[in-house]
């Protein structure tokens, strides 16, 4: 199998097996990773542990604060546009808190701001 990714070296196929026995029901899935790591670095175990840290890390790092402290699921808009505006915004958003509210936990920090427009501007003109 070739991939036209100047820096792919390695393709992992991940199959999985599901199945819901109280309902009778089995399904598959298969999925597919790049990696500009040789093959031959990891073990099998290896890779399935980098493939669940990452995909842990990304939904730690983004979409749980995206969808709990930024209410993201909550839109109801289904404008493709208004969606990425809004994503835009979100992640704008984080990263100013990230920046200059660093040793702040987000949920305290959009409380604080939720009443304070004048620290809100701040925080953007900085």
């Amino acid at each position: 199998m070739a991939a036209d990714f100047p820096f792919a070296r390695t393709i992992i196929v991940v199959r999985s097996e599901r199945t819901i026995k109280r309902l009778d029901l089995s399904s598959s899935e298969t999925r597919y990773y790049l990696s500009s790591r040789s093959p031959n670095q990891y073990t099998d175990e290896q890779w399935g542990s980098l493939i669940r840290g990452h995909w842990g890390g990304v939904e730690i790092r983004n979409h749980w604060r995206r969808d709990v402290i930024m209410g993201e699921d909550k839109s109801r808009t289904r404008n493709p546009k208004a969606l990425a505006n809004l994503a835009l915004l979100r992640s704008a958003v984080l990263a100013l808190l990230a920046d200059h509210l660093p040793n702040q936990p987000l949920r305290q920090a959009q409380e604080e701001l939720h009443s304070n427009p004048s620290a809100c501007l701040k925080l953007i003109a900085a």
